[in-house]
């Protein structure tokens, strides 16, 4: 594997590959790497002649309260484990690589990200269409990997691919869960043992939720009194809990046939997110 710092360094390698006739596949990650990134770099591999992984903690994602400056790194680590899971290319750019003097451009995506998240985190999903929309551009991959567990980034990301016919496939892989059913995030390293064990309700409540559903209890009302009972049991009080349609995350009355329950709540020192895609019986 190579850790390469500069814009030019990548595609370079990339060039090479592609007179070959190889495929790139793209895994944009900020690092503290779990399971749930190693999972989009092994189905990179399988499916890429050649696999590049961004590590590159974005500042303009961050609100100015934010934990930009808390936020996990590891380099050495990272790599250990990207090499490991198959990783070519650790593109690990400092934030004037990524940013140069001057920098004046920024993609806003309207509708998908004024809710939800985007509510709570004005400018965050500007910051991440931009820097993943600069790694397009650098990478030129065939394809990109994302983590299901950022339902709204995906959706986010595809809009941006569809509106500027952009040549990239967005994969989106499904969320690496704990034993006990925590989905797994980087910012879990935040939870000491009491909120790390609260944190277990927010899975329990998509369970709730799907449990409800599969009961033919489908109506808005039903499935988040379902799983607002969960989190309120762990001491909760959510963020959000929302039950949306997958495609735009326009508010819906009911699973019909199918709709996204997400979730975000601040456990302890962690804000977490979560959600579940629920589906009626036909």
């Amino acid at each position: 594997m190579k850790i390469l710092r500069t814009v030019a360094e990548v595609r370079t390698a990339v060039r090479d590959v592609r007179g070959r006739g190889g495929t790139v596949g793209l895994v944009p990650t900020m690092g503290a790497f779990h399971d749930g990134h190693l999972s989009l770099i092994r189905a990179a591999r399988a499916a890429h002649e050649l696999v590049v992984v961004s590590l590159f903690v974005n500042p303009t994602q961050f609100g100015p309260t934010e934990d930009l400056t808390a936020y996990p790194r590891d380099e050495q680590r990272d790599a250990q484990l990207a090499e490991a899971a198959g990783t070519d290319i650790l593109f690990a750019p400092s934030v004037a690589e990524v940013y140069p003097a001057g920098f004046a451009t920024s993609i806003h995506v309207s509708g998908l990200t004024d809710v939800l998240c985007g509510a709570s985190r004005p400018g965050h999903f500007d910051g991440v269409a931009t820097v993943v929309t600069k790694l397009f551009g650098i990478v030129a991959p065939d394809a990109a990997y994302f983590g299901q567990k950022d339902a709204q980034q995906v959706l986010v990301i595809r809009r941006v691919v569809r509106d500027l016919n952009l040549p990239v496939r967005v994969v989106a892989c499904p969320i690496v869960r704990e034993a006990d059913g925590l989905a797994m995030s980087s910012r879990n390293a935040y939870l000491d043992a009491a909120s790390r064990q609260r944190a277990t309700a927010l899975n329990r409540a998509l369970d709730a939720a799907q449990q409800a559903v599969a009961q033919g209890r489908t109506g808005a009302a039903d499935v988040l009194t379902a799983a607002r009972a969960e989190l309120a049991a762990a001491g909760i009080e959510p963020e959000y809990l929302d039950l949306r349609s997958p495609d735009d995350l326009s508010t819906v009355d009911a699973v019909a046939p199918v709709a996204l329950l997400a979730v975000a709540a601040r456990v302890g020192a962690a804000r977490l997110i979560d959600n579940r895609l629920l589906e009626a019986s036909r």
